[in-house]
């Protein structure tokens, strides 16, 4: 008698997905609903729901932004964040606030500030590391290098503003380079859902290439793919997702790390229509739990992103001695 092996269903990462998408709707569920005296509950509502959709948002943003820059670098322990695009959003705030005051309309008003990172971020993280990757002919030791080394430049900058800077206002600035979604303003949600919807649509035929891109240049030419063309568009997109997510709820370093990787090797499988997908989930998954135990285990007694950065930063060294591809 013949026994025949049994081979994996091919839907396998289909019915992952679906767990994580049930998992991260239970985990809404409970972080909408826990504790709620139900005498309050419209109050109660108005409270968490901006922070539910601005978890939804950062985590879509991120996953979507580190799934695609991995997948163009083929290097599964980089991340967008580790080329200084948070030092930058730093020096930005920084320098907005020195300039104009921590007090003015372009500091204060919420809206103003979205708009203005989202500006300039796009565009100096464009212009910086769109010159560094061709420049480097998409060398990713040199462009993490010089990463590295700009990330250095902007923080010191920023630290000498700092010292400058009227104690008062200083105090007023370091709210807003903390990452957290305590306080979150309705307004920028729709505005940072409004953008992403445009992003997409935007980069919909570029994204079904992504299986392709990542076979490497040569293979993706010979695919009939314009390589060049289709890689700047889909960095450019990486940059405005990175750039919606930090100026939303601030700089989380390895959120992207963390939530990619777990997405591959939970899901494993190439189809990026899968790992899309699952990153943005586990994304949800990670962000809900940590803000349930911040406000109902520590009681606000901390941020998420103390959290995201240490695991976060022990899981980029556990990739490292288990030998991910550098």
């Amino acid at each position: 008698m013949t026994v025949l092996n049994n081979p994996a269903p091919r839907n396998l990462p289909l019915q992952k997905v679906t767990a994580m998408a049930v998992i991260s709707l239970i985990l809404a569920a409970v972080y909408q609903f826990i504790f709620v005296d139900w005498r309050f509950i419209e109050f109660a509502m108005m409270l968490r729901t901006p922070k539910l959709v601005a978890i939804i948002v950062a985590a879509f943003c991120i996953g979507m932004a580190t799934m695609v820059f991995q997948s163009i670098i083929n290097n599964r322990i980089v991340t967008p964040c580790l080329l200084g695009m948070n030092a930058l959003y730093i020096l930005i705030h920084t320098a907005v606030a020195f300039v104009f005051g921590a007090t003015s309309d372009l500091s204060a008003d919420k809206n103003i500030a979205f708009c203005i990172d989202v500006v300039l971020m796009s565009v100096l993280s464009t212009l910086i590391y769109g010159y560094l990757f061709k420049k480097t002919n998409y060398n990713i030791l040199f462009v993490l290098l010089s990463g590295t080394v700009m990330a250095t430049l902007f923080g010191s900058i920023s630290d000498t503003l700092l010292r400058a800077m009227d104690p008062n206002e200083y105090d007023m600035l370091l709210n807003s380079l903390i990452a957290g979604f305590n306080n979150v303003n309705a307004d920028i949600l729709w505005l940072a859902a409004a953008l992403i919807v445009a992003v997409i649509v935007w980069l919909r035929k570029e994204i079904m290439l992504l299986d392709v891109i990542t076979l490497g240049k040569h293979q993706a030419i010979n695919l009939g793919v314009n390589y060049d063309k289709v890689v700047v568009k889909l960095l450019l997109g990486v940059t405005i997702f990175i750039t919606i997510a930090t100026a939303l709820v601030g700089p989380i370093s390895f959120l992207g790390l963390i939530i990619a990787n777990v997405a591959r090797e939970f899901l494993q499988t190439y189809r990026h229509r899968y790992l899309l997908l699952g990153s943005f989930f586990a994304g949800v998954i990670v962000l809900l739990m940590g803000q349930l135990l911040i406000e109902h285990v520590f009681t606000f007694g901390s941020v998420i992103s103390v959290f995201i950065n240490v695991f976060g930063g022990a899981y980029f060294l556990y990739l490292i001695v288990k030998g991910q591809q550098l």
